[in-house]
């Protein structure tokens, strides 16, 4: 191992890389001390923090959405989703993860109802119904970022304020989600 050249940590950016290719003639090998690691790699799916700019689709998509992608997440109605819990309780492989920002219920792997980090109920359903649901219900298409979700509800809290049209609805979500391969 050669030994350490101080005058080679010395000087502006120029200076050191004439020293490491001289050193590189010198010895044919380049020191560790003057080796710069590149800038660092930027998960695409983290939010940026205030004022940040990221490359790549993540920057493209914060500028397509604006303002609406810097909102904070709103946490979801606790008071609904234990409705939603007192009603789907006893369903067998039933299991609850937090997902869009609210809690999720989820039958067999598969999401039936969510308590909506936006308020409101999201509620799964047979594609080929949505339309007509859309129709004669006050339910709307279900929107993730612009685009709308095939076979995918909301409706808002006061559209499921009864416990009968919860029931309903519920209902119709966990229906679906048995109704799909367990994953």
């Amino acid at each position: 191992m050669c030994a350490a050249r101080p005058e080679l940590l010395l000087g502006t950016r120029e200076e050191r890389l004439e020293s490491r290719e001289q050193v590189t003639r010198d010895r044919g090998a380049v020191r560790i001390a003057d080796y710069e690691p590149p800038q660092r790699a930027v998960d695409p799916r983290r939010a940026p923090e205030s004022g940040e700019r990221l490359d790549g689709l993540h920057n493209d998509r914060r500028e397509t959405l604006g303002a609406e992608y810097d909102r904070p997440a709103m946490a979801y109605d606790e008071e609904l989703a234990d409705r939603i819990r007192e009603l789907v309780g006893d369903e067998s492989a039933l299991t609850e993860k937090k997902m869009f920002g609210g809690l999720a219920f989820l039958v067999g792997g598969n999401m039936a109802v969510a308590a909506s980090g936006q308020g409101g109920l999201l509620v799964r359903v047979d594609p080929a119904e949505a339309d007509s649901l859309i129709e004669a219900t006050p339910a709307r298409a279900m929107e993730m970022r612009g685009r709308a979700m095939t076979g995918w509800l909301r409706l808002d809290s006061t559209d499921v304020k009864t416990k009968q049209d919860l029931s309903a609805w519920v209902a119709r979500g966990v229906s679906f989600a048995r109704s799909l391969p367990a994953k």
